[in-house]
């Protein structure tokens, strides 16, 4: 590789990493509501039915299972939220690397036509085609939150 092509390959690499540190700034701003319910509304709520089964008139199994069914509903929705984060984070690597086999299919062709531009542009295009899904995402975890409903 020539130095103009590993210049240009490095400066695409830091536009890209640019690139996917806007969508992570992005992704957090849009989803503090639901980690914010999760985090504290549910957690609260944990704490709160958790204490009533302190009691002394309960055996410590009893205890113990009922401070274990408090926890539910965070644990799963924890785990949905985790759920639902990694499809949509799959589904971003996925599109990025047809980006990359696109890239390095052309270079191996030895095309020169512009391959990392191409390849630039096809990094972009997939994170907004993603970006574009994360208020759908937001309003399903909303829903399945009955947050703000």
């Amino acid at each position: 590789m020539d130095h103009i092509a590993a210049v240009e390959q490095q400066l695409v690499s830091e536009r890209m990493r640019k690139k996917l540190n806007e969508v992570n700034m992005a992704a957090q701003a849009q989803l503090a509501p639901v980690q914010d319910h999760i985090n504290f509304t549910l957690q609260q709520a944990y704490f709160k039915c958790a204490y009533e089964c302190f009691d002394r008139n309960r055996r410590q199994e009893e205890i113990s299972n009922c401070v274990e069914h408090c926890s539910f509903p965070v644990v799963n929705a924890q785990q949905h939220f985790e759920n639902e984060m990694a499809k949509f984070q799959e589904r971003l690597n996925r599109s990025l690397v047809v980006c990359q086999d696109k890239f390095e299919s052309a270079k191996l062709q030895q095309i020169k036509t512009d391959s990392i531009n191409e390849l630039e542009s096809c990094v972009n295009q997939s994170i907004e085609d993603n970006m574009k899904t994360l208020p759908h995402l937001v309003g399903r975890l909303k829903a399945s939150f009955n947050i703000g409903v």
